[in-house]
């Protein structure tokens, strides 16, 4: 069976032309709207050293999904030596309360194991089984009572991807992709399974033949016939167009010649600023630049109203001498900030309203897949459960408690610290202390792009409130401080503010992380 790095990377000729396409978005201009808030974009790159400052990585405690309905799923491959037993998997599922699941097949054990758990499962059609389906209704019709209505409703089966890069992996087997389509659809619909299990088909970013700048992108024409069927397919059944965004292989395939903080959601620095020309809409990060490219294309098509799902965004944590970007700290450093940004539900630069839902890849090692060594340490963990990086995942609270000892208690930036501190103390609340600096994003109400002591005092002040119970402080290196003085003013209102300041109390909102 195809796994979806190593065969957007090494099965498909064209894989480094597409990695080469990515990396040409990086050469523009950067934003400052982007969930992770660090200082260098709140602030909009004023007064900046060249340097960037990092925030270090310690414990993350990270959401699944939100309340609208963006959510961080995983996918769980089966090329191992030593595939833990289904029981055991779910249970690890359960632990780091992970609601969402993308399976390469349709393994009858896990899906019997999955049982009564609610856990939202995706399921594959693998693509050795592709043409069989794509080719007979009565082949479709038993595909879908084997592995799908037999489980169903105590699996809960969502979702069906028929194929993986079918078109730019397989392309002999390219004219049977929507006839696979309709035919498993037309066995929904027979099981009257159709408004509880959507289908689509995973591409990869090789379908884009322009995807720079993202406004001028479409898909590449020798598919533009099977691309204008499959979209309407999903146009008419109400599904998504599901999509293997990579960045690890866009920033590989450039050779250096851009930022890797581009492709880990880090802050840039102020002279590899980024944007497309066509819409002066800034990027920073190449994953929102993949998922626009990928609606623009959509849109060229005269297709609107199809969501994204990222089926398949990961980092390797180890490769060969050669490949120096797969390490711990970057694979870290992507997911946590991945999760981040979708949870954040920000949208991307051109679809503000529209967060792509994503499938981390992977849950475990699989070092039975060919190819380089970073092609076996896709993983968060070890099949044996042993955690590779401190990367968890937790369904938490997404607004502060109300806490009457922190009413009128306020943390706030010390405005005697040098900005360069305050700046790596912002960049840290915003990222991995997991402050909800929504309200600190240019356009919103904390907005000050020249006070770097307001928005750090937001950030510190909102990290303080969601953790000081669990044993969160107000320190920040010695850059914050405690107050009893509201810093609230007019519609910026702060976490334990009383109505000082003509404020209305309340309380923000976001993700709680404890320190």
């Amino acid at each position: 069976m195809d796994r979806t790095p190593h065969s957007t990377r090494d099965s498909n000729p064209s894989a480094k032309n597409s990695v080469d396409r990515c990396s040409g978005i990086l050469f523009l201009r950067a934003s400052e709207k982007f969930p992770w808030f660090t200082a260098n974009q709140i602030l909009g790159h004023k007064d900046m050293s060249s340097k960037r400052l990092h925030g270090v990585f310690t414990l993350l405690m990270l959401m699944v999904f939100n309340v609208s309905g963006a959510f961080v799923g995983i996918t769980i491959g089966n090329d191992m030596s030593n595939m833990p037993p289904a029981t055991d998997i779910v249970s690890i599922l359960k632990a780091k309360k992970i609601q969402h699941v993308r399976l390469l097949d349709s393994d009858h054990q896990m899906l019997t194991a999955l049982a009564n758990t609610g856990i939202e499962v995706m399921v594959g059609v693998p693509n050795d089984q592709l043409l069989r389906v794509g080719q007979s209704r009565s082949t479709a019709a038993d595909w879908i009572n084997k592995n799908v209505a037999a489980y169903i409703p105590a699996t809960n089966i969502t979702y069906i991807a028929v194929g993986n890069e079918v078109l730019t992996t397989i392309p002999n087997a390219a004219l049977v992709l929507v006839p696979a389509l309709q035919f498993l659809q037309s066995a929904l619909l027979a099981a009257n399974l159709n408004t509880q299990v959507k289908i689509s088909s995973p591409h990869s970013m090789d379908v884009i033949s322009k995807a720079f700048p993202p406004s001028a992108a479409t898909f590449n024409s020798t598919w533009s016939s099977i691309m204008s069927q499959y979209l309407q397919f999903l146009k008419n059944t109400g599904s998504s167009f599901m999509l293997n965004a990579q960045p690890y292989y866009g920033y590989v395939g450039g050779q250096g010649v851009f930022p890797l903080e581009y492709a880990l959601f880090r802050s840039l620095n102020p002279n590899s600023q980024i944007s497309d020309p066509n819409t002066n809409l800034f990027y920073t990060n190449m994953f929102d630049a993949i998922i626009d490219a990928t609606y623009n294309s959509i849109q060229a098509m005269n297709f609107t109203g199809i969501p994204v799902l990222v089926t398949a965004s990961g980092w390797p944590w180890r490769g060969g001498p050669s490949e120096k970007a797969a390490t711990v700290d970057n694979a870290l450093a992507y997911n946590t900030n991945l999760i981040h940004h979708v949870l954040n539900n920000s949208g991307t630069p051109s679809q503000p309203n529209n967060q792509s839902s994503t499938y981390i890849f992977e849950l475990f090692n699989e070092d039975n897949r060919s190819g380089p060594v970073s092609e076996q340490n896709w993983g968060i963990m070890f099949p044996n459960a042993t955690t590779i990086y401190s990367l968890s995942f937790e369904d938490v609270a997404t607004t502060i408690p109300e806490s009457p000892a922190l009413r009128g208690v306020f943390c706030v930036a010390n405005s005697s610290a040098p900005h360069s501190a305050l700046k790596h103390s912002l960049d840290w609340a915003c990222g991995p202390g997991s402050a909800n600096c929504s309200a600190i994003q240019p356009g919103q109400p904390c907005y000050a792009s020249d006070d770097i002591v307001a928005v750090s005092s937001y950030a510190f002040n909102d990290y303080y409130h969601r953790t000081q119970s669990s044993g969160g402080t107000c320190n920040f290196n010695g850059t914050a401080m405690i107050t009893s003085t509201d810093p609230s003013h007019g519609s910026c209102i702060f976490a334990g503010s009383t109505g000082a300041n003509g404020s209305k109390g309340g309380t923000a909102s976001g993700p709680v992380d404890a320190m």
